[in-house]
């Protein structure tokens, strides 16, 4: 695993052993960023379910102002820290040791950000709760994009009640990325 593209282009990355994450591979990575690539430029980057750090750390690599990055697992966060500092980018990431929900709720009040990317794990719904905690959070702006990594056999059409609109689903072989905007009026 490593860094594909930008100022810290073919510097690999730590992972940490074992199944707690999925890293995204280098393949669909590319894809992803293809699609982000006109967004990134001096954007905010929020990471959740963030794993190794690596979808963040791309980001900043390419132009992100900066980054805060979302992980509950010890294990999964000491290892983006490693990455951070590996990387050279450690005064433009923030790394929350936390749930997704809680760290929505201590992010409110702040600068709004412009890309969302969370990739909870698969089949156990947690998308649900956090699409609704930043529904209601203000760290939305009208432009905001919100990227989930999901297996393909989630629907997220009940987003809408909250004012999520899906503007692009990128199907893979095992998984997709389902692209969001917040309508903000509810549908």
């Amino acid at each position: 695993m490593r860094i594909i593209a930008g100022t810290a282009r073919s510097l690999p990355l730590k992972t940490i052993s074992g199944l707690d994450t999925r890293p995204t591979t280098d393949r669909i990575k590319e894809t992803l960023f293809n699609m982000l690539n006109p967004y990134l430029l001096d954007c905010r980057f929020l990471d959740l379910f963030a794993g190794s750090g690596q979808i963040g750390l791309e980001a900043v690599s390419r132009g992100a102002r900066n980054a805060v990055f979302v992980e509950n697992s010890k294990k999964a966060a000491n290892c983006i820290d490693e990455n951070i500092k590996f990387t050279k980018f450690t005064e433009k990431c923030i790394l929350l040791v936390k749930d997704a929900v809680s760290a929505i709720h201590q992010l409110e009040g702040t600068e709004s950000f412009d890309v969302v990317f969370m990739d909870p794990p698969y089949g156990t719904g947690m998308e649900e709760g956090v699409l609704r905690a930043l529904a209601g959070s203000g760290l939305l702006h009208d432009e905001s994009i919100i990227i989930v990594e999901t297996s393909l056999e989630t629907d997220l059409s009940y987003a809408k009640e909250w004012g999520y609109q899906i503007t692009k689903e990128k199907k893979y072989k095992n998984n997709q990325h389902i692209f969001m905007k917040f309508a903000e009026e509810k549908v």
